[in-house]
């Protein structure tokens, strides 16, 4: 840009409009305010932002579907800044609102969902809340009469669906397992579920070995018919459903052969097949069963 005289389209020089006494008081004013507009906005993001940073955020648990209570103990222990153990302790203490057939164990009833914590809350009052939630959603008819037309207590409906939790990912596999262990239960056959085993030995995988089948537990499904004593985590509403109303058919064994492939048959022989078919998947990858 140059300082040169502006010149119009005929090549003369263009008036220049000058500012009325009014027009410069106008503009001096509009100047003023949109000034201290510009300084007023910065001040008033920083003071938002400065009440943000120093007012506590709303905290809250969650827990997921799955989990077992040593794991919510835990999860508690840390979202309250109490020492670790303390939840644990706290539950093996207080009397808790579960069914007799539970004697004592919250196992299966701290309901999977997302809590809020305030200055207030004590690992006691949040196993209360749980427990209470668990009743809450339990206790409704969609899950009483499906139970009952099944021959189930509520406990026992619990129990299966910690075990469909543990060993299906999808609603539909959830239902077929469930509909695996109905069947087998029907027949007096034993479960032989990996996901007990693994919870007697505290821990989580794919790998079931000969040895493990011979723990002497009654959470080992492979030698003890039934279901395990306690629920082997806590399971959300969509295991649940699957445990009481499971779909139709004549299932007996399943196996995940990979990722999004899970096998379900009546035949001994085709799912021996089909655990060759796991086995040989996995040595391919490089873990050997």
């Amino acid at each position: 840009m140059t300082n040169e005289p502006s010149l119009d389209r005929l090549g003369r020089r263009r008036r220049r409009f000058r500012l009325t006494r009014r027009g410069r008081v106008v503009l001096i004013v509009s100047a003023a305010l949109v000034t201290a507009a510009a300084v007023l906005v910065p001040l008033l993001i920083m003071d938002f932002r400065e009440t943000k940073d120093t007012e506590p955020l709303p905290k809250s648990l969650v827990v997921p579907e799955g989990w077992r209570a040593t794991q919510v103990y835990d999860a508690v222990d840390k979202a309250l800044e109490v020492p670790p153990g303390t939840t644990g302790r706290t539950a093996a203490r207080m009397k808790l609102k579960l069914p007799a057939e539970a004697k004592e164990n919250p196992e299966g009833y701290l309901f999977p969902a997302t809590y809020p914590i305030d200055a207030r809350t004590t690992p006691k009052s949040m196993l209360s809340f749980m427990v209470n939630t668990a009743h809450a959603r339990f206790g409704t008819e969609r899950i009483l009469k499906p139970a009952r037309r099944t021959g189930l207590s509520v406990y026992q409906a619990v129990s299966i669906a910690s075990i469909v939790q543990a060993e299906a990912d999808t609603p539909t596999d959830m239902g077929k397992v469930a509909r695996v262990i109905h069947n087998r239960l029907a027949r007096a056959m034993p479960l032989q579920m990996d996901s007990t085993l693994n919870y007697a030995l505290r821990r989580s995988t794919v790998d079931t070995t000969a040895k493990d089948t011979r723990l002497v537990s009654p959470y080992n499904t492979y030698a003890q018919k039934g279901l395990p004593p306690t629920p082997i985590g806590n399971p959300g509403e969509i295991a649940l459903r699957a445990a009481i109303a499971p779909p139709a058919g004549d299932w007996l064994y399943f196996v995940t052969v990979g990722p999004g492939d899970t096998r379900f048959t009546s035949s001994y022989e085709e799912h021996q097949r089909n655990v060759e078919e796991f086995n040989a998947n996995r040595e391919r990858a490089g873990t050997p069963g």
